[in-house]
């Protein structure tokens, strides 16, 4: 064997990602609020970069697609519009409240840390040790606060659980008997739907039972609810697509959408400048007008990334556009990488945070996407959105006093076509919130008797 050493030349490419690569694939996941946002404090650091209103011009180009048959509007849940003037949040309500008690010192920063717990449905989210510890008071001070607290109106805040809610309320209607109280702390009894063994239980006949239990239905299991600007409003969409003469259309929304505009004058008259520090300053203004510049750039094809994939996707989902969620054809990320000419991973981060408003409502864009399920039949494979639709469908329409088991639903679904197990509707169902037949079958006979 004989060792020696040599050089030999190769050429490959590569791909480094530097700071302004890393920056415009971060563009891409950013929706137009976002993008306003970035753009604003690039102004703040770079003199030559200024936010301007995107205005279109004859010359602006959208993605086109054939047209076909009249859409539908009645088979998808819309996104609705929160009301112009909701009313205060639950947590300014509750502010208010609390100042109106005129406390201080530790009474007032206890006040605040139960309404600092307290969740969307009005409950608190935290134990009483635990809010007591945050101000460092004792258990029993808490308590006492809870308890005055638990006077605000709409009855039932505050509570740390449904019996304790249930109980303010109906004590606020003064229909808080005894047997009522037995009612609350029997209530796993009532979700079995055993009213006979209730009825023992409170020592009454099932006719009185239920008058009670009619009572119960008309309390509010979560008073804090009706405060529905507790949740983070609905921002404006980044995509539109509509229908136009020349059929469907895909659009950036121009009312939100920001672009860079380069103070080109501005650089040009600081370079012209004289003295000791010229060429510090021309040195500066070269890298800001440069950083400028790609800015522009880079915004401009993040726009054009975003309409290709929003004008791709909808091209292969003009059936859901027309006759809504039991039309969703199977798509993953992969078939719009391939059809626009990118990696799938831009895919990925173009639709992760992209609102696109369409005729069946605004939703994500991610949620065009869906897997296929088998077909049986030969015939294109269904998405698993659509299935999951079709399953809502089949429930709604059942009979409430014979609900359909998994098993019925799988069998139902198959025989249409697309192959569906019994655990994949169970897994479906629970993605949809909807319980199981059993718990259905006893809702109905507990909603039949009362």
């Amino acid at each position: 064997m004989q060792l020696f050493a040599s050089q030999t030349i190769t050429q490959r490419q590569s791909m480094v990602v530097n700071a302004q690569l890393q920056q415009a694939i971060h563009l891409l996941a950013m929706g137009n609020s976002d993008l306003a946002a970035y753009i604003e404090q690039q102004a703040e650091e770079n003199p030559f970069v200024e936010v301007g209103k995107f205005e279109r011009r004859s010359s602006d180009r959208v993605a086109a697609l054939p047209t076909a048959g009249k859409a539908s509007d009645t088979e998808w849940d819309r996104i609705g519009a929160l009301a112009a003037d909701p009313g205060p949040s639950l947590y300014a309500h509750v502010s208010a409240e609390i100042e109106k008690m005129g406390l201080n010192g530790k009474d007032q920063a206890l006040a605040v840390a139960f309404a600092d717990a307290l969740e969307p449905s009005g409950w608190l989210g935290l134990d009483l040790a635990s809010v007591a510890a945050s101000v460092d008071v004792s258990i029993e001070t808490a308590e006492v606060m809870l308890m005055r607290l638990q006077t605000i109106e709409p009855a039932g805040l505050f509570a740390r659980n449904l019996a304790e809610c249930l109980r303010l309320q109906a004590a606020d209607l003064e229909i808080l008997t005894p047997r009522f109280n037995t009612i609350l702390a029997n209530l796993p009894m009532l979700a079995l739907a055993d009213l006979k063994g209730l009825a023992r239980v409170c020592g009454c006949s099932l006719d009185e039972l239920k008058l009670d239990l009619r009572a119960l239905r008309g309390l509010n299991p979560k008073p804090g609810a009706k405060f529905e600007t507790f949740i983070a409003p609905q921002r404006a969409p980044d995509l539109i697509i509509m229908r136009s003469q020349d059929g469907w259309t895909v659009d950036m929304n121009r009312s939100t959408l920001p672009k860079v505009v380069v103070r080109n004058i501005d650089a040009e008259e600081l370079a012209k400048s004289k003295g000791p520090m010229a060429k510090e300053a021309g040195s500066y203004v070269g890298e800001r007008l440069a950083v400028a510049k790609w800015l522009a750039r880079a915004v401009e094809h993040r726009n054009m990334t975003i309409l290709k994939v929003g004008a791709e996707v909808a091209r292969r989902q003009t059936a859901f556009l027309e006759y809504g969620a039991s039309h969703m054809k199977p798509m993953i990320l992969r078939d719009v990488a391939d059809a626009v000419g990118v990696h799938e991973s831009t895919v990925s981060r173009v639709t992760s945070g992209m609102l696109v408003q369409t005729p069946q409502g605004t939703l994500p864009l991610k949620s065009f996407f869906s897997t296929a399920l088998e077909s049986s039949n030969g015939d294109e494979p269904g998405s698993a959105l659509a299935v999951r639709h079709r399953i809502r469908r089949l429930i709604q329409s059942e009979n409430s006093n014979n609900p359909l088991s998994d098993d019925d639903i799988a069998r139902l679904v198959s025989s249409e076509g697309t192959v569906l197990a019994r655990r994949t509707v169970s897994k479906y169902r629970d993605m949809l919130g909807i319980p199981s037949s059993t718990m259905r079958r006893r809702q109905a006979a507990l909603a039949g008797q009362i």
